[in-house]
C-alpha cells in the first residue's frame, strides 16, 4: 500500500519558559501564613489578646500580602522570559505509516 509523501511544512515559532502563576500565589500565601504564625506566637504581645485570635487576624492579612507578592514575582519572571525568548524553525513530519486503527 503506497501513500503519497507531502512536503514538510516549515514554521517559525517563539519558544520561552513562562512561570505558572498558581504555584507562586500558593507559595506566597504559605510564606504569609508562616509569617503570621511567627508574629502571633513568637513575638511577645499584649496579654489581653488570645494568641489564636491574633494569629487569625494576621493570617488573613499576611496570606493576602504574600499572595500579592508571589503574583508580582511571577509577573517579573514572566517579563524576563519574554526578553529571553528564542525563535526556532519547526517542521511537520508525516507519519511513516497511515493510521489503520478504527478506534483511534
Amino acid at each position: 500500500m503506497a501513500f503519497e509523501e507531502t512536503p514538510a511544512e516549515r514554521r517559525e515559532v517563539t519558544v520561552r519558559r513562562a512561570p505558572k502563576y498558581v504555584p507562586f500565589l500558593i507559595l506566597g500565601a504559605m510564606v504569609g501564613i508562616v509569617a503570621a504564625a511567627v508574629v502571633a506566637y513568637a513575638v511577645p504581645g499584649d496579654a489581653t489578646f488570645d494568641p489564636g485570635s491574633v494569629f487569625g487576624f494576621f493570617l488573613i492579612m499576611f496570606a493576602a500580602i504574600g499572595a500579592i507578592l508571589g503574583a508580582a514575582l511571577a509577573l517579573v519572571l514572566d517579563r524576563l522570559s519574554v526578553r529571553r525568548q528564542q525563535r526556532a524553525v519547526v517542521e511537520a513530519v508525516p507519519d511513516s505509516e497511515p493510521d489503520t486503527d478504527p478506534q483511534g
